[in-house]
């Protein structure tokens, strides 16, 4: 088990944001996290990231357990293997590729930080054909391939990806999937929140159905495609 939240309580200000969730995954899986707009997931994420502090429960990573007693921050989660791409890419525009990159490796010691722009430059091709170019003259795939990049730089062991595919043609989307498994496949486990669910489900390991702040259903990738719920709820069937 390389994580698993418990009983995990979340408030934005006086709002109850996500309730009693229980998630876990497995080294070198794909998890998605699919639902609807405000069901909890990017509060989900943020939370076990340490950008959001929790009311109650407890995160349990590589069999450190955090609870509300702890003062985590981003920062700490990251040095310790997780990283999180946020939704919206969030690049540096007036930085070049290579600079970009270069922040997402700041834990990094100097070999291991070639070693990192070894891999990025061989998921991203495009990237190193555009290493000395101000990230912000970057077409909207490149710049989700950039965001993505720079998460892979700390050489997390947990990558966590808030919506990758959001505003990319589908022959894009359906290239990054290939290389969300090809990430996977390299050792590094994803937990993946995806508007499109079927593609999610498609290469994801096992899933989790949120809804208003709750778990509503999990299972298998292929357990919830075939789901007349999740049928219905994304395919209109």
């Amino acid at each position: 088990m390389l994580l698993e939240v418990k009983g995990l309580n979340t408030f934005y200000g006086n709002l109850h944001a996500i309730w009693d969730i229980d998630i876990q995954v497995h080294e070198k899986e794909i998890v998605a996290l699919i639902g609807s707009n405000g069901a909890g997931k990017s509060t989900l994420l943020k939370t076990i990231a340490g950008s959001l502090p929790m009311q109650s429960g407890e995160i349990i990573y590589q069999g450190e357990r955090f609870n509300p007693g702890h003062k985590r921050k981003a920062n700490v989660m990251v040095h310790k293997g997780i990283t999180l791409c946020p939704e919206g890419r969030h690049i540096f525009p007036r930085m070049t590729v290579a600079e970009n990159l270069k922040r997402g490796g700041y834990i990094r010691q100097k070999g291991d930080m070639e070693a990192g722009f070894d891999r990025v430059y061989d998921l991203f091709p495009r990237l190193k054909e555009r290493d000395g170019q101000m990230a912000g003259t970057l077409s909207g795939g490149e710049q989700q391939m950039l965001a993505i990049g720079r998460a892979l730089m700390s050489g997390p062991k947990l990558l966590m990806l808030d919506e990758p595919s959001l505003g990319l043609s589908p022959l894009l989307t359906e290239k990054l999937f290939e290389l969300i498994l090809e990430i996977r496949n390299q050792g590094t486990t994803i937990l993946l929140v995806e508007q499109n669910a079927v593609s999610a489900l498609s290469i994801a390991n096992r899933g989790y159905v949120l809804k208003v702040g709750h778990i509503t259903q999990s299972g298998t990738g292929q357990e919830l495609l075939e789901s007349q719920d999740i049928l219905a709820s994304y395919l209109g069937a």
